[in-house]
């Protein structure tokens, strides 16, 4: 009978993750030797090839699949293990981190709190809210579990999933002419006083997009830093903006109309995490009811095709 122990487990997981022996190693605090040795064992005494070598890294070979598979299942199960007896030890001293960019904060990680918070009664949760360019040091030194962002961030040590694509709407204040039509055009926009966020960072580069591709030159009149910022201006009278659904979320906005868009536009939203952490159960739930939320807020704005092209 084939037999694998913990510790295999273990070694074939380092390698899995940083691909090389000597990265293995690092990760685990012992010699390099020791892992290739257990490593070529491991091989032996399966009678299955683990790895591939490829130009000095380790990858998984294609028949191990399923080995691999389970390998992350028991790991799963450990580290799962671990943080439940470590939250034992701690009694009510529980707590989820984790971060959002501005614009779903506002809304939308409310209301997924507070789906957390009724499963989770006595969790304690650290939200922070981050500008792209801080999410690297956040996630990389376990400042929190994960990230929700509207654009992915670009680092080998980081992966980022897709959990939502929104469409961006225009935003008006409750007295502005062009509240009398139901789908307002960019043409439309492009003739008032523009509020947007600048189009070198990467929210604005979404929100100056539909403009580039209808051909039509977009000139702001007010720059703020966050949609946030953006639609206070608006509230109070100072022009209209071009902004992401989840950022106006909400039944009630005193001051502020919402319209769909007639052209195309849209914005994804990320869950991004440092590569190869193990989410708690707690963050995995989270990331479920953000799923959840986007989803429910999304099919506010959905526009028939028909209608768009008018």
């Amino acid at each position: 009978m084939r037999e694998i122990t913990l510790r295999q487990i273990e070694v074939i997981r380092a390698v899995m993750l940083r691909g090389t022996i000597s990265g293995a190693a690092e990760h685990l605090g012992v010699s390099a030797p020791g892992i290739s040795r257990l490593i070529k064992h491991t091989e032996e005494s399966l009678g299955l090839r683990l790895f591939e070598r490829r130009a000095g890294l380790f990858v998984p070979a294609v028949e191990a699949g399923a080995v691999f598979d389970q390998i992350r299942e028991v790991y799963n199960g450990v580290e799962n293990l671990q943080m439940a007896l470590d939250s034992l030890h701690k009694g009510h001293d529980v707590r989820l981190s984790f971060a959002s960019a501005p614009s779903v904060a506002q809304f939308i990680a409310a209301r997924a709190i507070r789906s957390l918070r009724g499963r989770y009664p006595d969790l304690f949760i650290d939200l922070n809210i981050l500008k792209i360019e801080e999410t690297i040091d956040y996630l990389l030194l376990e400042r929190g579990e994960f990230v929700i962002m509207s654009s992915p961030v670009r680092n080998p040590g980081i992966e980022n999933e897709e959990i939502a694509v929104g469409r961006l709407v225009a935003i008006l204040p409750e007295d502005h002419p062009l509240c009398a039509q139901e789908v307002v055009s960019l043409h439309d926009l492009a003739q008032e006083p523009l509020i947007g966020v600048d189009p070198s960072d990467p929210y604005g580069a979404f929100v100056a997009k539909p403009f580039r591709e209808a051909g039509i030159e977009m000139t702001q009149s007010v720059r703020g830093r966050f949609a946030q910022t953006v639609v206070s201006l608006v509230r109070h009278g100072l022009g209209v903006a071009v902004i992401d659904e989840f950022s106006v979320a909400e039944v009630y906005m005193p001051g502020i109309a919402r319209r769909p868009l007639k052209e195309e536009g849209s914005i994804s939203i990320y869950v991004v995490r440092k590569k190869g952490r193990v989410l708690s159960n707690f963050a995995e739930y989270a990331i479920k009811q953000f799923r959840k939320e986007l989803a429910e807020a999304a099919q506010h704005w959905q526009v028939p095709a028909t209608r768009r092209r008018e």
